[in-house]
């Protein structure tokens, strides 16, 4: 399922973003889940270092590398949490759910019963892609 929203809007509109960076910020959030399993099953790099080796293609210290991998993954994590919190206090959870699965507002209000209505969500959804693209440069 994906998100029917126009991808560019009225330069007037206060959430204005170019069209193709809002695909590039929807595509990074449409990573979140591959993130959040890889940085799952970076729990040790050390029960197996020989595929620390094939990430790298050297020999070094598994640990360090699992390590940096977590960081990357959880930072780019934080970004995608980050703007969903600023985005609205009592509905960041819904739009986090909804930019990270490609799941619609009408999917949303049939099975999370989001409370509200649709031109509050997509002024929410337009608002979140707007905060994503400040603070991710």
């Amino acid at each position: 399922m994906s998100t029917t929203i126009r991808p560019e809007l009225s330069e007037k509109n206060p959430y204005w973003i170019e069209k193709h960076r809002y695909y590039e910020l929807k595509h990074f959030c449409l990573q979140y889940p591959i993130w959040k399993k890889a940085r799952a099953a970076l729990n040790s790099l050390s029960q197996r270092p020989i595929d620390a080796v094939k990430l790298t293609g050297s020999v070094g210290d598994p640990t360090a590398k699992c390590v940096e991998a977590r960081e990357f993954y959880s930072e780019r994590m934080g970004l995608i949490e980050k703007a969903a919190a600023e985005t609205d206090a009592e509905l960041g959870d819904y739009i986090l759910k909804a930019v990270t699965q490609g799941i619609s507002y009408d999917h949303l209000r049939a099975r999370v019963n989001v409370p509200c209505c649709k031109d509050v969500y997509y002024e929410l959804y337009r608002r979140f892609f707007w905060i994503l693209n400040r603070i991710r440069k």
